[in-house]
Protein backbone atom coordinates (compact mmCIF):
# COMPACT_ATOMS: atom_id res chain seq x y z
CA UNK A 1 0.00 0.00 0.00
CA UNK A 2 1.23 3.54 -0.87
CA UNK A 3 1.52 6.13 2.23
CA UNK A 4 -1.70 7.58 0.93
CA UNK A 5 -3.57 4.67 0.81
CA UNK A 6 -2.71 4.31 4.72
CA UNK A 7 -4.09 7.33 5.38
CA UNK A 8 -7.01 8.24 3.45
CA UNK A 9 -9.85 5.87 4.20
CA UNK A 10 -12.33 5.32 1.52
CA UNK A 11 -16.09 4.77 1.62
CA UNK A 12 -18.56 3.84 -0.70
CA UNK A 13 -21.78 5.86 -0.35
CA UNK A 14 -22.79 4.07 -3.47
CA UNK A 15 -21.26 2.85 -6.58
CA UNK A 16 -20.02 5.95 -7.99
CA UNK A 17 -19.86 8.40 -5.13
CA UNK A 18 -17.28 8.35 -2.22
CA UNK A 19 -15.73 10.01 0.50
CA UNK A 20 -12.29 9.72 1.10
CA UNK A 21 -11.54 10.63 4.91
CA UNK A 22 -8.41 11.95 7.23
CA UNK A 23 -9.28 10.07 10.39
CA UNK A 24 -5.39 10.00 11.98
CA UNK A 25 -6.32 14.35 12.10
CA UNK A 26 -7.94 15.60 14.91
CA UNK A 27 -10.51 17.32 12.25
CA UNK A 28 -11.50 14.11 10.56
CA UNK A 29 -12.39 16.16 7.65
CA UNK A 30 -13.90 14.09 4.11
CA UNK A 31 -13.84 15.09 0.67
CA UNK A 32 -16.36 13.77 -1.78
CA UNK A 33 -15.71 12.45 -5.16
CA UNK A 34 -18.61 11.88 -7.27
CA UNK A 35 -18.16 10.39 -10.51
CA UNK A 36 -20.18 11.02 -13.59
CA UNK A 37 -19.98 9.18 -17.30
CA UNK A 38 -17.97 12.33 -19.02
CA UNK A 39 -16.15 12.99 -15.81
CA UNK A 40 -15.63 13.23 -11.63
CA UNK A 41 -15.98 15.81 -9.08
CA UNK A 42 -13.88 16.29 -6.16
CA UNK A 43 -15.73 18.00 -3.68
CA UNK A 44 -13.01 19.61 -1.75
CA UNK A 45 -9.23 18.08 -1.11
CA UNK A 46 -8.48 17.86 2.38
CA UNK A 47 -5.58 18.38 4.82
CA UNK A 48 -2.44 18.33 1.90
CA UNK A 49 -0.79 15.56 4.03
CA UNK A 50 -1.12 12.77 2.13
CA UNK A 51 -1.54 12.67 -1.37
CA UNK A 52 -4.83 12.52 -1.91
CA UNK A 53 -4.71 12.61 -6.00
CA UNK A 54 -3.40 8.83 -5.81
CA UNK A 55 -6.68 7.82 -3.87
CA UNK A 56 -8.77 9.48 -6.91
CA UNK A 57 -7.04 7.96 -9.66
CA UNK A 58 -7.37 4.04 -8.53
CA UNK A 59 -11.27 5.21 -8.17
CA UNK A 60 -11.86 6.54 -11.42
CA UNK A 61 -9.40 7.53 -14.65
CA UNK A 62 -11.90 10.44 -15.59
CA UNK A 63 -11.20 14.22 -16.07
CA UNK A 64 -11.97 15.51 -12.55
CA UNK A 65 -13.19 18.58 -11.70
CA UNK A 66 -12.53 19.97 -8.02
CA UNK A 67 -15.04 22.09 -6.27
CA UNK A 68 -14.05 23.75 -3.22
CA UNK A 69 -16.69 23.93 -0.41
CA UNK A 70 -14.47 26.74 0.65
CA UNK A 71 -11.17 28.08 1.08
CA UNK A 72 -9.81 26.90 4.39
CA UNK A 73 -6.27 25.20 4.97
CA UNK A 74 -7.85 21.98 5.81
CA UNK A 75 -9.90 21.73 2.53
CA UNK A 76 -7.88 22.93 -0.09
CA UNK A 77 -4.87 20.72 0.97
CA UNK A 78 -4.58 18.85 -2.14
CA UNK A 79 -5.40 21.07 -4.75
CA UNK A 80 -2.05 22.06 -6.28
CA UNK A 81 -2.46 18.08 -7.40
CA UNK A 82 -5.11 19.27 -10.03
CA UNK A 83 -5.76 21.48 -12.93
CA UNK A 84 -9.53 22.41 -13.11
CA UNK A 85 -10.61 23.91 -10.10
CA UNK A 86 -13.70 25.60 -9.55
CA UNK A 87 -14.91 28.24 -6.32
CA UNK A 88 -17.28 30.78 -5.51
CA UNK A 89 -17.00 34.14 -6.34
CA UNK A 90 -16.86 35.24 -2.81
CA UNK A 91 -13.71 32.93 -2.27
CA UNK A 92 -11.88 33.44 -4.92
CA UNK A 93 -9.44 36.28 -3.82
CA UNK A 94 -8.71 33.79 -0.90
CA UNK A 95 -7.50 31.07 -3.30
CA UNK A 96 -5.80 33.35 -5.55
CA UNK A 97 -4.35 35.44 -2.59
CA UNK A 98 -3.99 33.39 0.20
CA UNK A 99 -5.96 33.20 3.21
CA UNK A 100 -5.50 35.76 6.15
CA UNK A 101 -3.86 33.69 8.42
CA UNK A 102 -0.15 33.29 8.67
CA UNK A 103 1.31 30.35 8.00
CA UNK A 104 2.71 29.79 11.46
CA UNK A 105 -0.56 29.88 12.73
CA UNK A 106 -1.72 27.12 10.12
CA UNK A 107 0.73 25.10 10.81
CA UNK A 108 -0.49 24.92 14.67
CA UNK A 109 -3.71 23.91 13.61
CA UNK A 110 -2.59 21.10 11.15
CA UNK A 111 -0.24 19.99 14.28
CA UNK A 112 -2.71 21.00 16.90
CA UNK A 113 -3.37 17.35 18.60
CA UNK A 114 -1.39 14.07 17.48
CA UNK A 115 -1.52 11.98 14.48
CA UNK A 116 -3.93 8.59 15.37
CA UNK A 117 -2.63 7.48 12.30
CA UNK A 118 1.04 7.58 10.66
CA UNK A 119 1.37 10.46 8.08
CA UNK A 120 3.43 9.72 5.00
CA UNK A 121 6.61 9.71 5.36
CA UNK A 122 7.76 12.95 3.46
CA UNK A 123 5.36 15.25 5.52
CA UNK A 124 7.20 17.71 6.84
CA UNK A 125 5.23 20.38 9.19
CA UNK A 126 8.15 23.04 8.38
CA UNK A 127 7.71 22.93 5.02
CA UNK A 128 3.56 22.86 4.92
CA UNK A 129 2.19 25.89 2.97
CA UNK A 130 -1.69 26.90 2.37
CA UNK A 131 -2.20 26.40 -1.68
CA UNK A 132 -2.60 29.47 -3.64
CA UNK A 133 -3.48 29.84 -7.02
CA UNK A 134 -5.94 30.91 -9.97
CA UNK A 135 -9.24 28.59 -10.31
CA UNK A 136 -10.52 27.27 -13.82
CA UNK A 137 -13.97 28.12 -13.03
CA UNK A 138 -15.96 30.35 -10.62
CA UNK A 139 -18.93 29.73 -9.62
CA UNK A 140 -22.32 31.17 -8.67
CA UNK A 141 -25.28 30.38 -6.87
CA UNK A 142 -27.66 28.15 -8.26
CA UNK A 143 -25.58 27.22 -11.67
CA UNK A 144 -25.72 23.35 -12.15
CA UNK A 145 -22.20 21.07 -12.79
CA UNK A 146 -22.88 18.82 -15.28
CA UNK A 147 -20.82 15.20 -15.01
CA UNK A 148 -22.05 13.61 -17.14
CA UNK A 149 -25.52 11.81 -16.51
CA UNK A 150 -25.10 13.08 -13.42
CA UNK A 151 -26.29 17.00 -12.27
CA UNK A 152 -24.78 18.63 -9.16
CA UNK A 153 -26.52 21.88 -8.04
CA UNK A 154 -24.54 24.62 -6.67
CA UNK A 155 -26.00 26.27 -3.50
CA UNK A 156 -24.23 29.60 -1.87
CA UNK A 157 -24.37 29.00 1.73
CA UNK A 158 -22.39 31.71 3.43
CA UNK A 159 -21.57 32.21 6.65
CA UNK A 160 -18.93 29.96 7.81
CA UNK A 161 -17.02 31.37 4.97
CA UNK A 162 -18.33 34.53 2.50
CA UNK A 163 -18.08 31.58 -0.29
CA UNK A 164 -18.96 28.83 1.48
CA UNK A 165 -21.20 26.35 -1.23
CA UNK A 166 -23.30 23.70 -0.51
CA UNK A 167 -23.57 20.73 -3.10
CA UNK A 168 -27.14 19.11 -3.68
CA UNK A 169 -27.45 16.21 -6.54
CA UNK A 170 -31.42 16.40 -6.92
CA UNK A 171 -31.22 12.83 -7.88
CA UNK A 172 -29.84 10.66 -5.30
CA UNK A 173 -31.00 13.54 -2.69
CA UNK A 174 -26.96 13.88 -1.79
CA UNK A 175 -26.27 17.08 0.09
CA UNK A 176 -22.54 17.83 1.06
CA UNK A 177 -22.59 20.59 3.43
CA UNK A 178 -18.78 21.20 3.67
CA UNK A 179 -18.45 23.28 7.31
CA UNK A 180 -22.07 24.63 7.26
CA UNK A 181 -23.29 21.17 8.81
CA UNK A 182 -21.52 18.31 10.82
CA UNK A 183 -22.39 16.73 14.22
CA UNK A 184 -19.32 18.93 16.14
CA UNK A 185 -19.08 22.64 16.81
CA UNK A 186 -19.95 24.47 14.30
CA UNK A 187 -18.02 27.71 13.96
CA UNK A 188 -19.19 31.28 13.39
CA UNK A 189 -17.08 33.47 15.62
CA UNK A 190 -14.28 33.85 13.37
CA UNK A 191 -13.97 37.39 11.77
CA UNK A 192 -14.48 35.82 8.73
CA UNK A 193 -17.78 34.38 9.40
CA UNK A 194 -21.32 35.53 10.12
CA UNK A 195 -24.04 34.25 12.41
CA UNK A 196 -26.56 35.91 10.34
CA UNK A 197 -25.90 34.97 7.48
CA UNK A 198 -24.84 31.13 8.88
CA UNK A 199 -28.55 31.04 9.91
CA UNK A 200 -30.06 32.07 6.77
CA UNK A 201 -27.82 29.15 4.77
CA UNK A 202 -28.88 26.44 7.69
CA UNK A 203 -32.51 27.79 6.88
CA UNK A 204 -32.34 27.69 3.05
CA UNK A 205 -31.12 24.25 3.02
CA UNK A 206 -34.48 23.14 5.37
CA UNK A 207 -36.38 24.22 2.33
CA UNK A 208 -35.00 21.44 0.47
CA UNK A 209 -36.70 18.93 -0.51
CA UNK A 210 -36.27 14.92 -0.80
CA UNK A 211 -32.99 14.74 0.84
CA UNK A 212 -31.89 11.94 1.17
CA UNK A 213 -27.89 11.73 3.38
CA UNK A 214 -26.31 14.74 4.29
CA UNK A 215 -22.17 14.49 3.41
CA UNK A 216 -20.77 16.49 6.33
CA UNK A 217 -17.16 17.81 5.87
CA UNK A 218 -16.00 16.88 9.37
CA UNK A 219 -16.49 14.27 11.98
CA UNK A 220 -18.86 11.29 11.79
CA UNK A 221 -20.49 9.97 8.71
CA UNK A 222 -23.60 8.50 8.05
CA UNK A 223 -25.44 11.34 10.15
CA UNK A 224 -28.92 11.91 10.11
CA UNK A 225 -30.88 13.92 7.84
CA UNK A 226 -32.79 15.41 11.41
CA UNK A 227 -29.76 17.31 12.14
CA UNK A 228 -30.48 19.84 10.09
CA UNK A 229 -33.51 20.06 11.33
CA UNK A 230 -31.86 20.36 14.78
CA UNK A 231 -29.53 23.10 13.49
CA UNK A 232 -32.31 25.36 12.36
CA UNK A 233 -34.24 24.75 15.76
CA UNK A 234 -30.85 25.98 17.30
CA UNK A 235 -30.35 28.61 15.19
CA UNK A 236 -33.96 29.80 15.94
CA UNK A 237 -33.55 29.33 19.75
CA UNK A 238 -30.35 31.53 19.86
CA UNK A 239 -31.87 34.22 17.34
CA UNK A 240 -34.89 34.26 19.79
CA UNK A 241 -32.89 34.73 23.21
CA UNK A 242 -30.95 38.02 20.45
CA UNK A 243 -27.55 36.20 20.83
CA UNK A 244 -27.15 35.56 17.51
CA UNK A 245 -24.08 37.62 17.28
CA UNK A 246 -20.89 36.98 17.88
CA UNK A 247 -19.35 36.67 21.04
CA UNK A 248 -21.86 35.35 23.27
CA UNK A 249 -19.86 32.10 23.02
CA UNK A 250 -20.83 28.38 22.96
CA UNK A 251 -24.44 27.25 22.26
CA UNK A 252 -24.62 23.69 23.02
CA UNK A 253 -27.25 21.36 21.73
CA UNK A 254 -28.06 17.49 21.40
CA UNK A 255 -25.91 16.66 18.72
CA UNK A 256 -23.99 19.86 17.60
CA UNK A 257 -22.63 23.10 19.14
CA UNK A 258 -23.00 26.71 18.01
CA UNK A 259 -19.37 28.75 18.25
CA UNK A 260 -20.36 32.34 18.49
Amino acid sequence: MSNASNWFTVENIDNATFAISEYGHWTQVHSYLFIGQERAALIDTGLGIANIKEVVQRLTQLPVLVITTHVHADHIGGHALFTEIAVHENDRNWLENGIPIPIEQCRKYITKEPFTKKPPESFRIESYNVFTGSPSQILKDSETIDLGNRTLDVLHTPGHSPGHICIFERYTGYLVTGDLLYEGTLYAFFSSTDPQLFAKSIYRLNALSHISKLLPGHNRLGISVNLLSEAKTAFDEISVQNKLKQGTGLHEFEHLSIQL
